[in-house]
């Protein structure tokens, strides 16, 4: 046996050509007739008895073909591990038509594509994180939203300025009946007065632009469009009014300071609006790290400086996915699945060059955690987290460990977010709520 390399390194590919002899797989495949000789039940011969040269007719070619994948297999792989070669997927084999035939000499070859080795650039790097100031404009909002979540509402017959109409909106010349919106009529900058007085099954002709003052978030709130769509929603839209929610504001008493945070979380309406301003800070900061972890992992992937093996790439992701990716398709999404592959390679060296782990019990308490928010239970003590453990090791365990895999992924994805984040300049910008909207929509 023979294995010689041939490498491109300016196209990162490489031919792998293993080169077989008889003596190479004559003794596995010998093994494997005499095992079927004595199995194989043919008609006119006792078991057992069935002669060697039937067998190899029989069954010789087929064995032959078992036998030398299982060889090939093994012998790539040894290649592979003992030079140490970085490969992007697996080797690709090249079809042949050599017809298998014992006592023959086989020259079998495996396209090959290698990852470069890469520098991150990640001195200097510096990221805004935007920090935002609850005013009252934004706690009087998600009050209003509690007011229609606990507050009594009712249908009535004629709206007024505070109401909410419910139907559906479509552009004054779409066919159809259009999409089911709810208009809170207190959001209008425009014309409000069309919207108070109207009924169950009055229609309403506006011009969705001039309705809230150009404000392209505030339309796509109301309209269910996207940002860019709803830039570009100009002209009149008819709304087609099916009924009229009023809400009827809850009393500020203990009662419904129990609904909203739980028995006994606040006593006063000075506790409540701390309580919600904290509630709404926590979720912007939230929101605003994730939004850091996206543009930290969108800079890396533009900056770092990855050659690919492309035209292997290519190919490799047709023949992976068994007609699933077709190559016109590869082509017109190569560069997402190009960042996909640059990604998946800086994050394998930070864990590599950080010495990155992850533990079974970070899988369990993570897994625990989602179970008892599940059933809204976030704050289990130590004897009912152990009573659950059992649970949530058979939902681990469950398909083949799906889950186990996407909660060592996601647990691993997060601890190379945060090495890479402690290594760039994190500069805090503050911004109005309606501003973090904004650039977050």
């Amino acid at each position: 046996m023979t294995i010689t390399l041939d490498k491109n390194d300016e196209q990162l590919t490489g031919l792998l050509t293993v080169h077989l002899t008889e003596a190479d797989y004559m003794p596995a495949v010998d093994t494997q007739l005499k095992d079927y000789a004595k199995r194989a039940q043919v008609k006119g011969f006792r078991p057992g008895k069935v002669p060697a040269g039937l067998v190899k007719k029989m069954y010789g070619k087929g064995i032959l073909g078992e036998e030398l994948n299982k060889l090939l297999g093994k012998t790539v792989d040894g290649y592979i591990k003992e030079n140490k070669l970085k490969l992007l997927g697996e080797p690709l084999p090249v079809a042949t038509d050599v017809e298998l035939d014992m006592g023959q000499e086989f020259d079998f070859k495996f396209e090959m594509g290698f990852l470069p080795d890469f520098a991150l650039p990640i001195e200097g790097l510096e990221l805004d994180l935007h920090k935002v100031s609850i005013d009252d404009d934004t706690l009087a909002q998600t009050n209003e939203q509690i007011v229609r979540q606990f507050g009594e509402t009712a249908n009535p017959e004629t709206s007024e300025a505070t109401d909410y109409l419910f139907g559906k909106l479509k552009k004054a010349d779409e066919e159809g009946a259009g999409r089911t919106v709810l208009l809170p009529i207190n959001k209008v900058t425009g014309d409000v007065a069309q919207f108070v007085g109207v009924k169950a099954g009055d229609a309403r002709t506006f011009d969705l632009q001039a309705a809230f003052g150009g404000n392209a978030t505030a339309i796509s709130n109301f309209s269910g469009l996207t940002k860019a769509e709803a830039t570009a929603a100009t002209g009149d839209y008819v709304f087609n009014v099916e009924k009229i929610n009023r809400t009827t504001a809850p009393e500020m008493n203990q009662e419904l300071f129990d609904k909203v945070f739980g028995p006994e979380t606040v006593s006063s309406p000075e506790e409540f609006d701390a309580k919600v301003r904290e509630i709404i800070t926590s979720n912007y900061e939230r929101e605003a790290e994730n939004s850091l972890a996206n543009r930290l992992v969108e800079q890396l992937i533009a900056k770092t400086d990855i050659k690919l093996p492309t035209e292997f790439f290519k190919k490799w992701l047709v023949r992976v996915n068994n007609g699933k990716l077709t190559t016109d398709l590869v082509e017109e999404n190569y560069d997402k699945y190009a960042n996909e592959l640059k990604w998946s390679m800086i994050r394998n060296k930070v864990v590599e060059d950080s010495a990155i782990k992850v533990s079974e019990s970070e899988i369990m308490d993570r897994t625990l955690d989602k179970i008892m928010g599940q059933f809204n239970m976030p704050n289990m003590n130590d004897e009912m987290r152990g009573a659950m453990q059992g649970y949530a090791k058979s939902l681990l365990e469950k398909d083949n460990g799906k889950l186990y895999v996407e909660e060592y992924e996601a647990i691993l994805a997060d601890k190379v977010v945060a090495e890479l984040r402690g290594k760039v300049v994190v500069k805090e910008q503050p911004v109005t709520a309606e501003e973090f909207r904004n650039l977050h929509s």
